[in-house]
């Protein structure tokens, strides 16, 4: 473990099921030290592609909005392009660390309470609403941001393709064929489970992929690219909250334009979320 500040602190967690040892911010509750029997709540907080565990703390002010909460922050790694899940190919199987290991570690060193809430972007957001889809009741509320949430959607086709090649990965080593193992694509697909988030507060949230004041100063291709990333995400989750109402989930929205596929505007979500988050947790 290392110190970062008062509350911070860096966890190098050694898990079986990886065959490695995975690193983990932590962000301790206001009064950690002054109760030192007492359980809390927990907010786990899952980072994008091609990043990782530091980036929540690197990009935004979390730790500052989280100066008087009484919740435990906890923000793993995930691999470049871990995706969240079991792989089909056998490893990584980054759900089980996350959402089996990780768990318990934090309730057995940490006291970490039964009460959970799990926030995630791009890649993240993917991994928050599978991992709230195969463990209901695990999480009280989830919040997914700038989320692909149908992988039968063609603009998801492509991104997966794109944020594979860069990595070198084949995507059929993540889920297997998308035909003939179409079973795993189906249970990895948001869109394909609306029923299982009964009992979880969902939001969703996009921007329109319209460059804005907050893309100020930024190059070319990289405005470029995080156009084209949002751009398809906000027809996405506003079909895949009308198939939750259907289905009796209790869903909140928020598509914003302008918004690209960059942290200005994660940054502004976040704020924006963050007492419905804590209010969750109670």
């Amino acid at each position: 473990m290392k110190t970062i500040d008062d509350r911070m602190r860096d966890l190098t967690v050694s898990s079986p099921v990886m065959g490695m040892s995975i690193p983990v911010r932590v962000i301790l509750p206001a009064s950690w030290k002054k109760r030192p029997i007492a359980t809390f709540p927990v907010l786990y907080m899952l980072h994008g592609g091609d990043d990782d565990y530091t980036s929540w703390t690197r990009e935004t002010d979390v730790e500052a909005l989280a100066k008087n909460s009484d919740v435990l922050i906890v923000m793993p790694d995930a691999g470049k392009a871990g995706y969240y899940s079991d792989w089909f190919a056998g490893a990584p199987r980054w759900e089980s660390f996350h959402t089996e290991e990780l768990v318990r570690l934090m309730e057995k060193n940490y006291r970490a309470g039964p009460s959970r809430a799990i926030v995630g972007l791009s890649m993240g957001g993917f991994g928050a609403l599978n991992y709230a889809a195969h463990n209901r009741g695990m999480f009280r509320y989830v919040a997914s941001m700038s989320t692909y949430v149908d992988l039968k959607d063609p603009a998801v086709a492509l991104e997966l393709w794109l944020g594979t090649g860069r990595e070198g990965i084949d995507i059929k080593e993540v889920w297997g064929d998308p035909v003939e193992n179409a079973g795993v694509w189906r249970a990895h697909n948001p869109a394909a489970m609306p029923r299982s988030f009964r009992g979880t507060h969902v939001h969703l949230s996009a921007g329109s992929g319209e460059p804005g004041p907050l893309d100020t100063g930024r190059s070319l291709d990289v405005l470029l690219v995080s156009m084209l990333a949002e751009a398809p995400l906000s027809t996405q989750i506003t079909r895949f909250a009308r198939s939750l109402r259907s289905a009796g989930v209790d869903v909140t929205t928020h598509v914003y334009k302008p918004g690209t596929h960059s942290w200005p505007y994660w940054r502004n979500e976040l704020h924006s979320i963050w007492p419905t988050v804590m209010k969750s947790l109670g």
